[in-house]
């Protein structure tokens, strides 16, 4: 009887998460839930007062089988997309224990010969390599372009920008599942910002005077078809 019981109390906790966007009635619950969230003053700033960026990450949470505050400190709205961090990404990849260790980044190279790429062992012993991310390649995408907040990183942080770009790459090319297909927030931003042309990319370790950083994070606004539950916040 007792293993039984055990039994019976280790599948009910196993599914008392909550799918938001299950049906109608979890939906309920999840804005109540996701109400009480955007009250706090501990969430992150994209979730005070916002129910419906935290009614995201209680579903993303839900997926993951996560607390819906370890997501909200690795999931951002930019521009109305979810988005991860780029350590996130890295703790995601790590999470999914399809490798025999956490992965791992080998550096080649200096200033703008600089290079990176993301490598693991897989559970039956073989090496999994990212694409290699490059000083060109990071010109020539523009991904150190005028583009808020990622234009100081890859300035005065290049090798913890590679790391991120190689985890994101590495994860779309060999799991890319475990993303649950959102992209990072500096891959988000870029996407929704123009290239540079060939002739407009710059070395970043090139002497010139730095801009100031400028957050890039935007907040989903609420749709104002919304069901009524909703609305008001009641």
């Amino acid at each position: 009887m007792e293993n039984k019981k055990t039994t019976e109390i280790v599948e009910v906790s196993e599914n008392t998460q909550l799918d938001a966007f299950g049906n109608f009635e979890n939906m309920k619950e999840a804005w109540k839930m996701a109400e009480a969230l955007a009250k706090s003053t501990i969430v992150p700033e994209e979730y005070r007062g916002n129910p419906a960026n935290c009614l995201i990450a209680i579903d993303m949470a839900s997926r993951l089988n996560m607390s819906p505050m370890m997501v909200m400190q690795g999931l951002y709205v930019v521009k109305g997309k979810p988005s991860w961090s780029g350590q996130m990404a890295i703790a995601l990849i790590n999470g999914s224990r399809r490798y025999e260790a956490p992965i791992k980044f080998v550096f080649e190279g200096k200033g703008p010969t600089l290079s990176c790429y993301a490598v693991a062992t897989d559970l039956e012993g073989n090496i999994v390599k990212g694409t290699t991310i490059t000083m060109d390649m990071v010109m020539g995408e523009g991904w150190d372009s005028d583009k808020g907040s990622s234009k100081s990183k890859w300035k005065t942080m290049p090798e913890q920008m590679m790391q991120y770009r190689a985890a994101s790459f590495f994860a779309r090319a060999n799991c890319p599942d475990v993303l649950y297909g959102i992209y990072t927030a500096d891959e988000t931003i870029e996407m929704e910002s123009p290239k540079k042309t060939k002739s407009e990319a710059v070395n970043p370790f090139a002497p010139k005077e730095e801009a100031e950083a400028v957050e890039t994070i935007t907040v989903v606004e609420t749709e104002e078809d919304l069901p009524d539950f909703m609305k008001g916040g009641k």
